[in-house]
């Protein structure tokens, strides 16, 4: 892990203020996001948080496979143990807590770490439907677990809060197709290549061509797709709870114009937004959050 753990137990206001420090160190996209929630909102965003980038570091970091699938069988005893009020760790600690304040279903943290260790053992996608499952497992059902902690009513928001997830990942894969390959990962639809006559050595090499432009424009035109179905979440939360996603929403489609505008030339440099440009983004948008919003009588 990239991090140590204080020893636990700890009060539960430490546990959490462990996973706020976590989550600004390693992510200020979702750090300034969750800053807009409602104080106990907050906490438990900043839980989910954490329990997702342990996850994560379980399987990114260097390691044999068997390493690692000890790492997340490891995680697996640690939600088992946070279930019966036994924690390790102040984020299994946090995240109990917040499983009980906003009955958010424990079977979802599950989910996430079936997804994570899919990298472990998997390295490519043949088709989008595989990568889609993939997709739900490690951003989707995220947003599902966001929704019960920002609160709804309609169970419509459930299909926007997995769209969003989806929009979200895809942009990832995106942004972080050089990263990925030097981990010997493509999550590009194997047959998507093949389609746009590009290949697995290109991509893998770096290779920039017309070829590869075209199929990054249809990767994107996807991810914004379902960030557009994202969106329509917002209509369903209540008003208080709106700036998050909305945050989250923008940043996303940042990337994505700024992935356009430098023509889709993912290997030259890692996209993304400065942190001033992030803070006075969540600022303006915090505001814009509160304003009213014209439903769509379809949805």
């Amino acid at each position: 892990m990239t991090f140590e753990y204080p020893k636990s137990p700890l009060s539960t206001s430490k546990s959490y203020e462990f996973c706020k420090k976590l989550t600004k160190r390693e992510a200020k996209n979702f750090y300034y996001a969750f800053l807009t929630l409602p104080y106990h909102q907050r906490l438990a965003a900043f839980s989910g948080y954490a329990f997702c980038r342990i996850c994560d570091d379980a399987v990114d970091e260097p390691g044999t496979n068997d390493e690692k699938n000890r790492e997340i069988t490891m995680l697996h005893e640690q939600l088992e143990n946070a279930k019966k009020g036994i924690f390790e760790n102040p984020v299994f600690q946090a995240l109990e807590d917040t499983t009980k304040n906003f009955a958010v279903p424990w079977e979802y943290f599950e989910t996430i770490l079936e997804g994570m260790s899919m990298d472990i053992h998997i390295s490519r996608y043949s088709d989008f439907d595989e990568l889609k499952r993939y997709c739900y497992n490690v951003a989707s059902i995220v947003g599902l677990i966001c929704i019960e902690v920002f609160g709804y009513k309609d169970p419509k928001a459930k299909i926007h809060a997995i769209d969003l997830g989806l929009g979200m990942q895809l942009t990832n894969i995106i942004r972080d197709i050089s990263e990925d390959a030097k981990m010997g990962r493509i999550y590009i639809p194997l047959d998507e290549i093949k389609d746009f006559e590009y290949s697995e050595k290109e991509l893998l090499s770096g290779v920039y061509n017309e070829k590869f432009i075209l199929l990054m424009e249809y990767q994107l035109q996807r991810a914004r797709m379902y960030l557009n179905s994202g969106k329509l979440l917002l209509q369903h939360l209540p008003k208080r709870s709106r700036a998050c996603p909305l945050i989250l929403l923008e940043f996303y489609n940042a990337i994505l114009d700024r992935i356009e505008k430098q023509n889709y030339n993912v290997f030259s440099n890692r996209i993304s937004l400065s942190t001033l440009e992030k803070g006075f983004l969540a600022i303006r948008l915090w505001i814009r959050s509160f304003l009213p919003i014209k439903k769509d009588p379809i949805v």
